[in-house]
Parts: structure tokens; C-alpha cells; sequence
């Protein structure tokens, strides 16, 4: 594809997760050094996620050629499989970035990516795979010019953008750029007229501060935001900085945020290294007519889904487990891309 101007001089920006769907993009569990012993497990999340978003619109699944007999058996009928090399399965992250226009007309950006600041070796499939499903698609493309991983951004629609300074500012992911130009980019590319930037996400997250584990918009003016119920807990004095940052911002428009509070789960959950295990309900799918939420067998499910039923108000909540999606280093959220509603502009 040829590729074109910016997308600002273009009209294009990047909408909010709750506007209308084409579809839903994921990727098939694939990596023995992440996933270990339990990657049978992660197959049978992944799919149970799958088909609870094709209840309310298209998913195509992205799986390496030689898992797409398997891939096509576990998911069942009704899920696109769609064969092309990955690496692993964190859509959100190296999958593309949709955007739209006013009149319609929807494209893409395929950022950098480098597993999460080379966390990981061998990511060249997932860090080409924006430009392969954007072809696939016919899609006009637009180079981002930096890394950037999905899960690290979260948007109003409005020109207005939340992420952490952890993540986005640290060197191991654009470590020529200054924070100004990292601005630029933002605002160039996805239509970005104010960034509210966060201090930090969880304690022992592997991605350095994903914001789509801490806050996300929920609706115009709206954000979730991850807060643990024990003062003494290491994630609490974190989000308590985060909610005094977004208390003294501004939207795009000049408008304060309302705050709605997501506790964290109870049960603290360690990896076989000793590391805590992040596990957040704020990471959840919008889909269309629907919020697919993570659970945790934990004592908290039940309040953070009637917490996200008043945020999302006309929308079902339809809870699914997360607890082996977890273990691999993410949530729902961190496995699926939404691509927004609309004709491919060429």
C-alpha cells in the first residue's frame, strides 16, 4: 500500500471504544515461554471470550497457519479464522488502530512494536501483523512513527487521550524521543488535542504501565479508574496519585471528569516468581450493545459488575473468566482490537 499523508490533514482521528463495530480482531495463544504448561487452558479462554463477543458482533481470529485446524475446532462456528504468522495473542497491542472521519470512511495506523520493551525475544510477526490485517482489509495505512501498543492509550472520541507516564515515557520504548514529541505524534495521528498523563499503572505489571489495566473512558467525560479498597495495598497510593492527576485535569472541551471508582479484586494472586499477578475489571470489551468483563472468582466480581452496569447504562454486561488470560500478563481488554463501523477508505 502506499502510503499517505498524516491522519489529522485527513480528517481522521481515533474514536471511542464504544462507538459502533465492524468487528472484533484477536489472536490465538502461541507462546510456550508466556503461557508454560498452562497454554491448554489459555486456548480455552481465548475461545470463551471469542464467543461471547460474537453474541453481539464479528470476531476474526488471528492464528498462526499449522493452529488453524485446531483454532477452528475450539472456537466453533461463527468465528473468522484468519491464518497469517504471530508470534502470540495480545491484539490490543500489536494488532492495528483503527480510525474514522467524519463521513464514515474508516483506515488504519500500524505502529512499532517491541513486546512491551523488548520483554520478550522473537516479536517480528506481531510487530508486522498491523500492516498484514490492514491489507487484508484494503485499508489506507498510516505509519505511527513510533512504538506504541494499544493497551498503553485509552480515548473519549472528544480529542482527548489518557496513558501513564510509566509506560509511554519510558526509554525502553522511544528513548529518541522527548515528551513533547511524543505528543506531537499522538495528537498527528489519532486526533489528539489533550493528553492527560497518569503517573503509573500496577505494581509488577510486565508491560510497564498499560493504562488499560488502571482507567479507561466510560462514556463522554467518564473514567473508570482501578482503586484498591486497603489503603496499606502498594497499588493504592499508585491510583490515589493517578486520581488527584485526573481530578485536576481538563478534557478537550475544558470539562472536568466524573470518577467512578473499579475496586481491585480481593484475592492477591502470585506468579511462580513471586511477582503479583495484575488482575483489574477496567480492563473489559465494549461491544456493541455489550461490555464483556473479566471475573477473578473473586468476592469483588459481582460489585465491579454492577459498577459497570451504571457506567455503561443500555449495554449487558456479560461476565467471562480471566483468571488463565492473567496469568499470561493481561485481560480481555488486552486481547481483543475493535475495528469501528464503517467503509474501508482505500
Amino acid at each position: 500500500m502506499t502510503e499517505v499523508r498524516i491522519p489529522a490533514d485527513d480528517g481522521f482521528f481515533m474514536p471511542a471504544e464504544w462507538e459502533p463495530h465492524e468487528r472484533c480482531w484477536m489472536q490465538w495463544p502461541s507462546r510456550g515461554d508466556i503461557w508454560g504448561e498452562r497454554l491448554p487452558q489459555a486456548y480455552a479462554a481465548y475461545a470463551q471470550v471469542a464467543r461471547a463477543i460474537s453474541e453481539f458482533e464479528p470476531v476474526s481470529m488471528v492464528c498462526r497457519p499449522d493452529d488453524e485446524p485446531q483454532v477452528r475446532l475450539a472456537c466453533g462456528r461463527g468465528i473468522e479464522i484468519v491464518p497469517i504468522p504471530i508470534d502470540d495473542s495480545w491484539a490490543r497491542d500489536s494488532g492495528p488502530i483503527f480510525l474514522i472521519d467524519g463521513d464514515g470512511s474508516v483506515c488504519g495506523t500500524h505502529w512499532g512494536f517491541n513486546a512491551w520493551g523488548n520483554a520478550y525475544n522473537n516479536y517480528e510477526n506481531d510487530a508486522a501483523l498491523g500492516g498484514h490485517i490492514l491489507q487484508r482489509l484494503g485499508m489506507r495505512t498510516y505509519k505511527g512513527r513510533m512504538v506504541l501498543e494499544g493497551g498503553s492509550i485509552s480515548v473519549d472520541g472528544y480529542g482527548t487521550l489518557l496513558t501513564t507516564e510509566e509506560c509511554l515515557l519510558n526509554d525502553n520504548r522511544n528513548p529518541e524521543l522527548t515528551r513533547q514529541q511524543i505528543e506531537e505524534r499522538l495528537a498527528l495521528t489519532l486526533g489528539i488535542a489533550r493528553i492527560v498523563w497518569l503517573d503509573c499503572g500496577l505494581q509488577d505489571d510486565e508491560t510497564g504501565g498499560h493504562v488499560d489495566m488502571i482507567a479507561s473512558f466510560a462514556g463522554r467525560g467518564r473514567i473508570l479508574l482501578h482503586m484498591p479498597d486497603d489503603t496499606s495495598d502498594p497499588n493504592y497510593r499508585r491510583m490515589k496519585e493517578n486520581r488527584e492527576r485526573i481530578e485536576a485535569a481538563r478534557d478537550a472541551r475544558g470539562q472536568k471528569f466524573e470518577i467512578l471508582e473499579m475496586p481491585q479484586p480481593q484475592r492477591q494472586l502470585l506468579r511462580p516468581d513471586g511477582r503479583r499477578l495484575c488482575t483489574s475489571y477496567v480492563n473489559a470489551y465494549i461491544a456493541n450493545d455489550a461490555v464483556i468483563m473479566p471475573t477473578y472468582e473473586d468476592p469483588n466480581d459481582e460489585r465491579a459488575a454492577s459498577i459497570m452496569a451504571d457506567a455503561f447504562p443500555g449495554r449487558k454486561i456479560v461476565p467471562v473468566p480471566a483468571l488463565e488470560i492473567a496469568a499470561g500478563g493481561g485481560s480481555i481488554h488486552c486481547i481483543t482490537q475493535q475495528q469501528p463501523k464503517g467503509k474501508a477508505v482505500t
